[in-house]
């Protein structure tokens, strides 16, 4: 079982009343709605995070093959 640890947050009135509905909408404690809440946004913010890496390792994979060939042109010129 996983332990689990008790924490306070300051959250703005509006967001508080929208959190108690959505609790007693879906019959979920306060708790499992957050951490639910905490473990999306942190896989969004992760994949988001890959994804920006991925494009520049794609940016920086298309200068060193144009770089490649453009050597390779000079050579067979």
């Amino acid at each position: 079982m996983r332990s689990k640890r008790k924490v306070s947050l300051t959250l703005d009135e509006d967001l508080c009343a929208d959190i108690e509905k959505a609790a007693k909408t879906f019959n979920m404690a306060k708790s499992q709605l957050a951490q639910k809440a905490f473990r999306l946004w942190l896989k969004k913010e992760t994949e988001a995070f890959m994804a920006k890496g991925y494009e520049e390792m794609a940016e920086e994979d298309k200068a060193f093959v144009d770089l490649v060939f453009q050597a390779q042109r000079e050579i067979l010129s």
